[in-house]
């Protein structure tokens, strides 16, 4: 798997994690225990920190990026859906971002909210605890998110992490 320092920044991977062979990781890049990250995703942290809590999953083709002005900072237990873009922004513990969207500088997912799939959280755009975020620009559905939503999905990508360190092989080389 391509893991990259980049001068002085040395990404910090748990050694309960799992990152596909075929994604990327470079600079100040940390990821907690049991989180995975899948093929195609990228994690460049090489103007700031990006830090991926526990049991967190970065999905295929997603791309996580920072800024020097802010980090970016995913809690525990969050999904990251395929081909996302998140830049600088704050995803807190069991929220969902959704497959093909986007949440910029500076933005706040609250605990166990959705970004619905491909609709853009933009600059400062606060998403309150257990909300959703829908379209583009979002619009915020207030109180629309049961707690405990997204146990099963989480779970899932856990497992799947440790079925995939046990049994992925190439078979081409």
């Amino acid at each position: 798997m391509p893991i990259y320092a980049l001068g002085d920044q040395v990404p910090d991977i748990h050694p309960d994690a799992y990152v596909h062979p075929d994604a990327v990781v470079i600079g100040s890049v940390r990821i907690g225990a049991r989180s995975s990250v899948w093929p195609g995703a990228v994690l460049r942290g090489d103007d700031g920190e990006i830090v991926v809590g526990e049991e967190t999953s970065v999905q295929d083709g997603s791309v996580i990026h920072t800024t020097p002005a802010w980090p970016t900072r995913l809690g525990d237990r969050v999904t990251i859906g395929h081909n996302a873009h998140l830049e600088a922004c704050t995803v807190e513990d069991r929220a969902l971002v959704g497959s093909g969207s986007i949440v910029l500088h500076n933005a706040v997912i609250g605990r166990e909210a959705i970004v619905g799939a491909g609709a853009f959280v933009g600059n400062n755009k606060h998403v309150p605890p257990l909300a959703m975020a829908l379209g583009v620009p979002a619009t915020i559905r207030t109180d629309a998110v049961r707690p405990g939503h997204f146990d099963h999905g989480v779970d899932s990508y856990v497992n799947r992490a440790r079925r995939y360190v046990a049994e992925l092989r190439r078979l081409d080389g």
